[in-house]
């Protein structure tokens, strides 16, 4: 077990932003809860509470790595609309203790998942099957903000209705 210092400087710090995680168009982490961890002159890592990430898309693989400042990593492929993405998420599930913050939590491979701080300037709008759809496709984020916070409340405002009245079948198209 190798201690972080000067010669090689690991920070764990909270975000203070909310942090997704995409895969094949779909939201699979949504945080305000996230850790960066940022390692020597390596890229800055995202790690996402469990209890944050769609866990039903993921499955344990036997895959293990090691590392001397934070332990041995376990790793999860993620299957989702027949697309694998093979160990594409790891978790310390028994760091050492310099690392204890990141305790379970999951980290993704951002060259298999898209990680990213949605903010309300800058929405992604998935590609529509058609033209007309264009003006009509809600983006991920609003579908993601429109949903339950937790409180039984949404995040924003509810849609306006896209029907006036529904049909005399019972159907609203």
């Amino acid at each position: 077990m190798k201690i972080p210092g000067p010669d090689h400087p690991i920070t764990i710090t909270p975000a203070g932003r909310r942090w997704r995680a995409r895969y094949q168009g779909h939201v699979i982490a949504d945080t305000g809860d996230a850790l960066v961890l940022q390692e020597a002159s390596y890229p800055p890592v995202i790690y996402f509470p469990r209890e944050d990430v769609s866990m039903a898309f993921l499955a344990r693989t036997a895959h293990a790595t090691h590392c001397p400042y934070k332990g041995d990593a376990a790793y999860y492929t993620l299957q989702m609309d027949g697309h694998f993405a093979e160990n594409a998420i790891w978790t310390y599930e028994e760091p050492y203790p310099a690392m204890a913050e990141i305790a379970g939590r999951l980290a993704f491979y951002t060259n298999k998942v898209e990680v990213y701080a949605p903010d309300d300037a800058e929405t992604v709008i998935p590609q529509p099957t058609e033209a007309a759809d264009v003006e009509t496709t809600p983006s991920v984020d609003d579908v993601v903000l429109h949903t339950d916070s937790g409180s039984g409340a949404s995040q924003r405002e509810h849609w306006p209705a896209n029907v006036s009245m529904p049909r005399e079948d019972g159907g609203s198209r």
